[in-house]
């Protein structure tokens, strides 16, 4: 169970980095060229990948792969709608909700075997 501890935390520290990567450059950048937006947002991934990999490397010690994406799924959607909402200053949608329910099930099925032994 701490391997999993351990793998989620450094996910979500992971995914705050990779989710200002990805998308801060609209809101902070948004007056530069792409390629320098391009570059500040390799630059902030790069700390992402350094907790990332490792992240990955923990986790495989007690998840399979497919166990091991759909965790880092459900931790990205977690990042991602509040970021998005208050950060981004974008409304919430039901969407998001709609999002979250079908990425739940998908934890299920993913983690079926850990849960009931099958």
């Amino acid at each position: 169970m701490r391997i999993i501890i351990t793998t989620t935390l450094l996910l979500c520290c992971s995914n705050i980095f990779m989710t200002f990567a990805w998308y801060g450059h609209l809101k902070n950048l948004s007056n530069r060229s792409w390629i320098i937006a391009a570059l500040v947002s390799w630059g902030i991934a790069l700390f992402e990948y350094l907790i990332q990999v490792p992240a990955n490397r923990i986790g495989y010690q007690s998840l399979n792969l497919g166990q091991l994406k759909i965790l880092q799924e459900v931790i990205t959607l977690s990042v991602f709608v509040p970021f998005s909402i208050f950060y981004m200053k974008e409304h919430f949608r039901l969407d998001y909700l709609w999002a979250g329910l079908c990425i739940l099930g998908a934890v299920f099925f993913i983690f079926r075997p850990k849960l009931f032994g099958a």
